[in-house]
């Protein structure tokens, strides 16, 4: 399983291939599970609340095109989950992207993310993309 960020997750939605190099979209293909973590919904209602994206389609339409239509699992945020997340080291300080980080730990999965700062974090060792 590849757990996807926020920022992944809508440029593959999205089909932005400025963002999303030729081998990334065949990890993304050639995975048998692609999910992302719940948190990442509010994070792009929020974005897009605020102006900082544009969806191509109001936020409902675009939800169901981003897991439904397309196949990716959602994963709930979890008490362990929420725990893990929390005691991470303090590498990042965005509580969005701790609990994605999480989330592809608890689930013993990849994580796909374009954040610099997720390589701070060596239980992550083998499993970022």
């Amino acid at each position: 399983m590849i757990v996807l960020d926020t920022h992944i997750w809508l440029w593959w939605v999205n089909n932005d291939t400025d963002h999303l190099d030729q081998s990334r979209l065949e990890q993304i293909t050639n995975s048998d599970v692609i999910a992302v973590s719940a948190i990442s919904c509010f994070e792009v209602a929020w974005l897009e609340h605020h102006g900082r994206i544009v969806l191509p389609a109001g936020k409902s339409d675009w939800f169901e095109k981003a897991l439904d239509a397309s196949g990716i699992k959602l994963l709930p945020v979890t008490p362990e989950i929420a725990c893990v997340a929390v005691e991470l080291p303090e590498h990042h300080s965005d509580p969005q992207d701790r609990i994605i980080i999480a989330t592809a730990l608890v689930h013993n999965a990849s994580l796909m993310s374009s954040d610099r700062k997720f390589s701070g974090y060596v239980e992550l060792e083998n499993r970022l993309l």
